[in-house]
Order: structure tokens, then C-alpha cells, then sequence
């Protein structure tokens, strides 16, 4: 396995600039800003990443206003409150993009966050507490207990909101392949434990955080788009 250094260096050479590289990487919120966010957010974010699934994300940024009139601005407490065939009218509301199924995950996750909140004091102090050396439990249990929050849509969404964790992008998985850490599918057991050992090693060398470290792994690899001028 390459050292710390090995990916430093080269998404240095990459970027042109160890200022330019530095200028790129961007780091998770503290555990304590997390755990004072309002549950609302959690599940507004959940529900932007399953509509962002198989759309183009900017088709559904568009609309996200009309996703915020329709649905309360996501109050957990309201939407548990509201009754089926009121959804069915929600879900045909033009003002959002008109996906039963996908508004289907909106009260199905509302109550999953209200139970982890009634057993953990709220959903973020959950989040918060979560250890991130065990970062693909975390995904596994929203996976579990959340809807449609398996593959990529559930740790993007804790990274849209500042829990530090790893991304399995396509670069990620590329580097991860070409230097024979995980084979088969990316999402089975054995890929994520290998993933999760294999960015806790780097985060012991460098004391970086996950999410640091998963942008310097796809800095070293993929298309070299710098972005970034030196001023």
C-alpha cells in the first residue's frame, strides 16, 4: 500500500502547486457544529440526494425551492403528522419533480431520523457521535433503517452536510482497483472494510481528515483539472 507521502506528492505534481493542491482540499464540521444542527436538515439533505440520484443534479437544484413549499421546509414533525393520501397530492405537485416512489423516501426518512432522536437526543447529535474510523457502519445503518440511502446517496449526503467521511467516487474506486485494495463489488463488506482500513491507515499517517484524504486520492488520479490560479 502506497504511503501518505506517495499520494501527497503526486496530487501535488498533479495540481501544479502544493498551494494549489491546498487551495482544492476543504475539511468536515466539527462534531459539536454538527450535533447543534436542527433534524430538518437531515432529512431536507436526504431527500436532495435521493431526487439527485439518476437527475442531473442542477434540474433538481432548480426546482429545490418548490421542494421547500411542498414539504414544509422538510419539519420532520410536520410530515409524520401528514396523512397518505395527502402525499399522493404532493407527489403530482409541478412545483417539484413528480417521482412517487422518490417522495415516498420523504416520510419514510422523517421517521427514521425521529426515532433515532427520541433514543440519541436528536438525529445530529447521532451523526455527531458516530466514530468516523467506523464510517461505513454509519452507511450501513442509514442504508438499513433510512429509504434509499445505500450506494453513494447516504454518504454524500453526510459529506453535503459536514460529517467527515470518505467518498467512493469513480476516481477513489479507480485507485482503490489499480493498487488491488478491493476486487468485486464496491459495495460488499469486504470493498468497504478495505476502503475504511485502507483511509484510517492514511488518516494515522497524515492526520488528515477522511474527507482531505478521499480528495487527495482523486487528485492523484483521473482527469487533471486544476481550477485554481496561483495569485
Amino acid at each position: 500500500m502506497e504511503k501518505f507521502n506517495d499520494i501527497y506528492q503526486r496530487a501535488v505534481s498533479r495540481k501544479g502547486s502544493e498551494e494549489m493542491l491546498q487551495a482544492l482540499l476543504s475539511n468536515p464540521l466539527d462534531d459539536a457544529d454538527i450535533a447543534k444542527m436542527h433534524d430538518d436538515l437531515w432529512l431536507e439533505e436526504f431527500t436532495r440526494k435521493v431526487f439527485q440520484s439518476g437527475f442531473y443534479w442542477s434540474v433538481i437544484n432548480n426546482k429545490w425551492a418548490g421542494f421547500r413549499d411542498v414539504f414544509w421546509d422538510f419539519s420532520v414533525e410536520k410530515l409524520l403528522m401528514m396523512p397518505p393520501d395527502m402525499l399522493e397530492q404532493k407527489a403530482s405537485d409541478e412545483r417539484i419533480v413528480r417521482n412517487f416512489k422518490k417522495v415516498q423516501t420523504i416520510p419514510e426518512n422523517a421517521y427514521m431520523i425521529h426515532e433515532v432522536a427520541e433514543k440519541h437526543g436528536s438525529f445530529s447529535q447521532f451523526i455527531a457521535d458516530w466514530p468516523t474510523d467506523n464510517i461505513i457502519g454509519l452507511w450501513a445503518y442509514l442504508k438499513k433503517h433510512g429509504a434509499r440511502l445505500g450506494g453513494n446517496t447516504g454518504p454524500y449526503a453526510l459529506r453535503a452536510l459536514g460529517k467527515d467521511t470518505f467518498l467512493l467516487s469513480r476516481d477513489v474506486e479507480a485507485y482503490l482497483r489499480a493498487h488491488e485494495l478491493i476486487d468485486g463489488g464496491l459495495q460488499t463488506k469486504k470493498s468497504l472494510q478495505a476502503a475504511q482500513d485502507f483511509f484510517n491507515e492514511l488518516q494515522q499517517q497524515s492526520g488528515y481528515s477522511l474527507q482531505a484524504l478521499s480528495q487527495l486520492v482523486a487528485y492523484g488520479v483521473g482527469d487533471n483539472r486544476v481550477g485554481v490560479a496561483t495569485r
